[in-house]
């Protein structure tokens, strides 16, 4: 008779994650993501990606002012497992501007991903895991449909509540009602 061979599953905690780059085994090129202790390698961004993601957080700057802050493709601390950096981040003013720790999911008031090649790892890897720690509202602007989806009310993995606004219909985040958005021309070039 055979033994069967166990087989070990090993975890990057972020604390791993962090050690490893300054070992510069990651090139500052590289985009990678610590989702659930697994570094997922992310696309590289297109220009289209990259301008949209500066449009939006250039209008969201403008409207918020002193509200809130607007951070761009910054990590977000959600457990010892996971940091990952959501294109735009919406989080709750602090005085020091979050120099002495990341933001937590407590401190996120909407975070926004835009997707193209990254659009199915966003919807079944990134929205879950956002749910799950209670992150209030994501949008995720598809660029392939040029679409947006609303998700709020998180519940365990998914989120309760779906919205597709259409275009032309003025949006406004959940937790930061003094801000409304027209989305309509955003995808114009």
């Amino acid at each position: 008779m055979s033994a069967q061979l166990a087989i070990s599953h090993h975890l990057l905690s972020v604390h791993d994650y962090h050690r490893m780059a300054e070992a510069g085994i990651f090139t500052e090129d590289q985009h990678i993501e610590l989702i659930n202790g697994e570094i997922f390698d992310m696309p590289p961004i297109g220009s289209f990606h990259a301008g949209l993601v500066t449009r939006l957080s250039r209008l969201l700057i403008n409207k918020l002012g002193e509200q809130a802050i607007v951070t761009v493709q910054n990590p977000i601390y959600l457990s010892e497992l996971s940091e990952p950096q959501p294109d735009i981040a919406i989080l709750k003013p602090r005085s020091d501007d979050y120099m002495q720790s990341l933001p937590t999911a407590e401190d996120v008031l909407l975070l926004i991903e835009v997707a193209d090649s990254s659009l199915h790892y966003d919807r079944t890897i990134k929205l879950p895991h956002y749910a799950s720690h209670q992150i209030p509202e994501v949008w995720l602007f598809n660029l392939k449909e040029q679409r947006l989806d609303i998700y709020q009310q998180p519940e365990s993995d998914y989120y309760r509540l779906h919205l597709r606004p259409k275009a032309g219909e003025s949006i406004q985040p959940l937790l930061v009602d003094s801000v409304n958005v027209d989305w309509s021309g955003l995808f114009d070039y």
